[in-house]
C-alpha cells in the first residue's frame, strides 16, 4: 500500500503544477498484464487524497478483478453511436469536458474511433483533455506505437491495425511500464483470467507464443527505459553550440521524401525512432523538381505524397517542400543549415546501370554527404522476412 500510495503522491504533484493537464501512460506488453486494474487503484488512491477523479473510458472485459474496482469511482456514461446500423460506444468528450474533473481515466488510447467522433483516434480525444487542464492516466500496449509496427510485424508475424505516433508518448509527464514474466502471464491466461475459456487455445497458439510475448516484453522495457533517458538526460546541444559541428549522435534527424515511394510509411516509422532515441527534432522533407510540380503528376501520386505529409505530421515531424531541379543538392543544403546529423533515405528502385554508375539519390549521398550519417533503408530485406 505504501508505494502505491506514493506513485498516487507523486502524480499528484504533477497535477498541481501548471494549467495544462498532465498525462501519465501505463504501458505494457500485451493484454492481461494489469494497466487497466493499476489505473483503477490508482483512481482510488487519488479520490482518497481528495482528487476528483473520473472514469473517461474503462474497459473490464468482463474480468471480475477488475469490474470490483470500477465501483466506488464515477464512471462518466458512453456516448453510443450508431454508424451504418452498427451501435458501438465511444468515450463522451464533450461531457467530460463539462464535468471538468481534476483527473479522467481513460484505457485504450491506440483505439480507432467511429467516423462521426471529433476526433479519429481515442489518443486525440486525451489531447483535448489536456489542452483543457484536465489531467489524464491511459494505458496502451507497447505493440501499438506507430514506429514499432513494421517491426512487430516481423517479428511475431502479427498485423497491429490501431496505433498512436511515438510523439503522443514523448509529451507524457510520467510513464510507467508493467512488467510481468511471461510464465506469469500464460499462467493467467489458462486460468481465464485474460479471456473466455473458449478462446484460450486461439490465443496461445497465435498472439501469446511465448517468442511473442518475450519479443514484446523486452520492446516494452527498452521503449520505457529509453523514454526516462529522454526526461532525464536529454541529448539535445546546450545553448550557444552548434548541432550540425556535433556528429551524427548530436544532430537532428531529416527523413528525404520522394513523391511517391513504395513504402514511405517505414521511412517514417524509422525517422520517428530515431528521432525519439536520440531525444532530438527531425524533418521529412520532400524535394519537388520540374518534373514533379502538382499540375504534372498524376492524381494518385499526389494523393499519396499528401497522405504521407499527413502521416508525418502526425508523428511529431517537421514537414518541409523544397523546389529543385537537383533533389541531392537541395537535401544537403537543408541538412547543414538545420543542424541535421542524420539522413534516412530509401533504397533506389532506379534502374541497375543508375545504380551502378552511382547515379541514384541513395548512392550520391553515400557520396557527397560528408559530415552526415547516411541511413539507406532496404524495403526488399524487410519484405523477405515477414511471413
Amino acid at each position: 500500500m505504501t508505494t502505491r500510495r506514493s506513485r498516487a503522491e507523486d502524480f499528484l504533484e504533477l497535477v498541481e503544477r501548471g494549467r495544462r493537464g498532465r498525462l501519465k501512460l501505463y504501458i505494457g506488453f500485451a493484454a492481461g498484464v494489469g494497466k487497466t486494474f493499476r489505473m483503477l487503484e490508482e483512481a482510488h488512491a487519488l479520490k482518497a487524497r481528495g482528487v476528483d477523479v473520473v472514469l473517461g473510458f474503462v474497459e473490464t472485459h468482463g474480468r471480475p478483478e477488475t469490474e470490483a474496482l470500477v465501483a466506488g469511482l464515477e464512471v462518466v456514461p458512453r456516448q453510443r453511436i450508431t454508424y451504418r446500423d452498427v451501435t458501438v460506444e465511444e468515450l463522451d468528450l464533450e461531457a467530460i469536458l463539462a464535468r471538468k474533473p481534476q483527473v479522467a481515466i481513460v484505457d485504450e488510447l491506440a483505439h480507432t474511433n467511429a467516423p462521426v467522433c471529433r476526433h479519429r483516434k481515442r489518443y486525440q480525444d486525451v489531447q483535448e483533455l489536456l489542452a483543457a487542464g484536465i489531467n489524464v492516466i491511459g494505458a496502451f500496449n507497447v505493440q501499438h506505437l506507430e514506429s514499432l509496427n513494421d517491426l512487430v510485424e516481423r517479428n511475431t508475424g502479427v498485423t497491429v491495425r490501431e496505433t498512436l505516433p511515438d510523439s503522443f508518448l514523448k509529451t507524457a509527464d510520467q510513464v510507467v511500464n508493467l512488467d510481468l514474466a511471461v510464465e506469469d502471464l500464460h499462467e493467467r491466461l489458462k486460468a481465464g483470467k485474460i479471456y473466455a475459456p473458449d478462446k484460450v487455445p486461439h490465443a496461445l497458439e497465435r498472439f501469446f507464443t511465448g517468442d511473442n510475448l518475450s519479443t514484446l516484453r523486452e520492446l516494452a522495457l527498452r521503449e520505457v527505459a529509453e523514454s526516462l533517458d529522454r526526461a532525464t538526460t536529454g541529448r539535445q546541444a546546450l545553448a550557444g553550440e552548434d548541432p550540425s559541428q556535433k556528429g551524427g549522435a548530436w544532430g537532428r534527424v531529416l527523413v528525404a521524401l520522394s513523391s511517391h515511394p513504395p513504402r514511405a510509411a517505414t521511412l517514417l516509422r524509422r525517422g520517428s525512432r530515431m528521432a525519439g532515441r536520440l531525444n532530438t527534432d527531425w524533418f521529412v522533407v520532400y524535394v519537388e523538381t520540374p518534373r514533379e510540380a502538382p499540375n504534372l503528376i498524376d492524381a494518385e501520386a499526389q494523393r499519396h505524397l499528401l497522405t504521407n505529409i499527413e502521416k508525418a505530421k502526425e508523428l511529431g515531424a517537421e514537414v518541409v517542400r523544397l523546389r529543385s531541379s537537383d533533389p541531392v543538392a537541395a537535401l544537403l543544403d537543408f541538412a547543414r543549415s538545420h543542424g541535421v546529423g542524420h539522413i534516412i533515405i530509401g533504397r533506389s528502385n532506379q534502374a541497375k546501370w543508375r545504380q551502378r554508375l552511382g547515379m541514384t539519390a541513395d548512392a550520391r549521398l553515400l557520396r557527397e554527404g560528408e559530415g552526415f550519417d547516411i541511413h539507406v533503408v532496404s524495403f526488399e530485406s524487410h519484405e523477405e522476412k515477414r511471413p
